[in-house]
């Protein structure tokens, strides 16, 4: 990863809605849509999730066909192998907040922040992450699989750098982590995780609006990295380009 790079620079992936996924089935569903969202608390989540379909585009070649009826998205969601696609991409999401929740944890312990606003900030944020992994563990473990151990990592060149360099280290894994969410939403096929999905995506992109006001990217950055995206919708990234892009925090 090019330091000097914004990471979402780096990588401009979009990600597509599967046909029989969960968001397939709320795009062409409005009776699964309406439920999805009473579940999901209404007004807020209705934008959310608009904006989400609008990211994520659709699968579906055919632009003229007529849409699923519930018990099609049903049989497609039931497909034997849906949970271990969903447990991979859950374990895949757990991966990233345990490093993530390492990461503050380290830059806490290293009495490196004087500022204790932006401490505070950094205390909750990693707060967040802890809360973030106790909850894709326990979704694991509801669709029959098995959380994944926490990659070792290596923050020393990062630790080593100095105010700075921390927050914006701090900057790039949060927008990581939100356009990693959302390059994985369209192939989400339970809609419990999508809805968990959904709801850490909006603080992984809270977080990042945060870090990038707080070191100058601001509302003026370009390539997207700034607290207002460059364009109408945030950018995915997928999963092969999320993960080279942390390979500077891995332990070798």
């Amino acid at each position: 990863m090019d330091p000097d790079q914004p990471v979402m620079d780096q990588q401009d992936t979009s990600t597509r809605i599967v046909r029989g996924s969960a968001l397939d089935e709320l795009q062409r569903d409005p009776s699964s849509r309406a439920t999805f969202l009473r579940m999901m608390g209404g007004g807020g989540a209705a934008l959310a999730l608009g904006t989400l379909l609008a990211a994520c585009g659709d699968d579906d070649e055919d632009s003229g066909s007529t849409a699923s009826t519930p018990a099609e998205t049903t049989t497609a969601g039931a497909d034997t192998g849906d949970a271990a696609g969903d447990i991979e991409i859950v374990n895949y999401a757990l991966t990233l907040e345990y490093l993530e929740t390492d990461f503050y944890n380290q830059v806490i312990a290293a009495d490196i922040i004087k500022d204790k606003a932006v401490l505070e900030i950094a205390k909750k944020f990693g707060e967040s992450e802890q809360a973030h992994v106790d909850a894709l563990k326990t979704a694991v473990e509801g669709l029959g699989g098995t959380a994944v151990e926490a990659p070792k990592t290596n923050f020393d060149d990062v630790l080593g750098g100095g105010l700075e360099k921390v927050l914006q280290a701090a900057a790039d894994v949060e927008n990581l982590g939100a356009a990693a969410y959302l390059g994985q939403a369209g192939a989400i096929k339970n809609k419990d995780i999508l809805a968990a999905a959904l709801s850490i995506h909006s603080v992984e992109a809270r977080h990042a609006a945060a870090l990038n006001q707080l070191i100058g990217r601001g509302f003026t950055a370009d390539g997207g990295q700034g607290s207002i995206p460059n364009g109408a919708f945030a950018k995915p990234m997928d999963k092969a380009a999320v993960l080279e892009a942390v390979k500077p925090f891995l332990a070798a």
